[in-house]
C-alpha cells in the first residue's frame, strides 16, 4: 500500500511537470517567432487559438495531478479515505487527466496534418497573382510536407520559418500528449493495485 502511495506521488509530480510543458508550449504557438503582432492581428492558426495544451494537456491534467498528489501524500480530505473512495478519486483524476490529454493529442495531430496558418503565394496553387493567409498544404495531396523539407522555406512566405515554429511546437504537444496518456494509464493500475493490497491487508 505504501509503495502505490509513493508511486501516486510520483506520477502525480510527473503528470504536473507535463502539463506545465504543453502550456508553455500551447503558448509560445500564440506567437510565431516570438513576435506578438500576429496574435494582435488575428493571423494565428485555429489549432494554435482552439489552445488544447492550455486547458486540455495543461489546466485539465493539472488538476487531475494535483488529486493524484493529494492521494499519495494522503492530504486534506484524503487523509483517512477508505480504499473504495480513493478508487472512485483515481478514477476521476485519471478519467480527466485522459480527457484533457485525448483532446491535445488529437488537436496537435490535425494541426501537423493541416501543417501552418500563414501567408503564401496564391499563384503557386492557380493563375491569380495574389497573396493570402491560409493553410497552403491543406489541399496538397501529391506531397507531404512532412516529409518534403523543399516545401518548408519556399512556400510560406510569413511568418518566417512558419513551418518549423508549427511542427516543431505541435509535435513537442503530441508527444507530451502521449506521455500523459501513458502515465494516466500507469495511474489507473496502480490505483487497481492499491485497492487490491488494501482489502487483502489483514485488519
Amino acid at each position: 500500500m505504501a509503495c502505490s502511495r509513493t508511486c501516486s506521488r510520483i506520477l502525480g509530480l510527473s503528470l504536473g511537470t507535463t502539463a506545465l510543458f504543453a502550456a508553455g508550449a500551447n503558448t509560445v504557438l500564440l506567437f510565431p517567432n516570438w513576435d506578438v503582432t500576429y496574435l494582435l492581428r488575428g493571423l494565428i492558426g485555429k489549432h494554435a487559438m482552439l489552445g488544447s495544451g492550455l486547458w486540455g494537456g495543461g489546466l485539465m491534467v493539472l488538476t487531475a495531478a494535483t488529486l493524484i498528489s493529494l492521494m499519495g501524500w494522503q492530504y486534506g480530505c484524503f487523509s483517512k479515505s477508505g480504499p473504495c473512495r480513493s478508487m472512485l478519486a483515481a478514477l476521476l483524476s485519471s478519467g480527466l487527466a485522459l480527457l484533457g490529454a485525448l483532446i491535445c493529442f488529437i488537436t496537435s495531430g490535425v494541426a501537423l496534418k493541416d501543417g501552418p496558418f500563414c501567408m503564401f503565394d496564391v499563384s503557386s496553387f492557380n493563375q491569380t497573382q495574389a497573396w493570402k493567409y491560409g493553410y497552403p498544404f491543406k489541399d496538397l495531396r501529391d506531397r507531404n510536407y512532412l516529409y518534403d523539407h523543399s516545401l518548408w522555406n519556399s512556400v510560406c512566405l510569413e511568418p518566417l520559418k512558419a513551418v518549423i515554429w508549427h511542427v516543431s511546437f505541435f509535435s513537442a504537444l503530441l508527444c507530451i500528449s502521449l506521455l500523459q496518456v501513458l502515465l494516466v494509464v500507469t495511474h489507473f493500475f496502480n490505483a487497481f493495485l492499491g485497492l487490491f493490497c488494501s482489502l487483502c491487508e489483514k485488519p
